[in-house]
């Protein structure tokens, strides 16, 4: 079973989706949210899906909802660090990793 480290860009993207979440539609869409992160965090544990390529070499991407795609990377066999939370509205052009 890989672990899985979260980086503090992808904290902060999360506890922000929640926080918006909560304040501009509900506690269910909130508790939806907690639980696809939950269930993604869980299938890269296993280690037997890895997700969509991106334009960075060792980076990959899955949506978790319509709004938001994680960016991780595996660092080995054994890790994986989450990038990034990412607003699918915002200027991807902003996207740091």
């Amino acid at each position: 079973m890989r672990k899985v480290y979260w980086s503090n860009l992808a904290r902060l993207d999360y506890f922000a989706n929640i926080d918006y979440l909560l304040q501009e539609w509900s506690e269910k869409e909130a508790q939806n949210f907690i639980d696809e992160v939950n269930d993604l965090e869980f299938l890269l544990k296993q280690g037997l899906v890895d997700f969509q390529g991106t334009d960075y070499p060792t980076v990959k991407r899955c949506i978790v909802c319509k709004q938001v795609t994680l960016f991780y990377r595996i660092i080995d066999n054994h890790n994986i660090e989450l990038l990034r939370f990412w607003n699918n509205y915002k200027d991807k052009s902003k996207l740091m990793l």
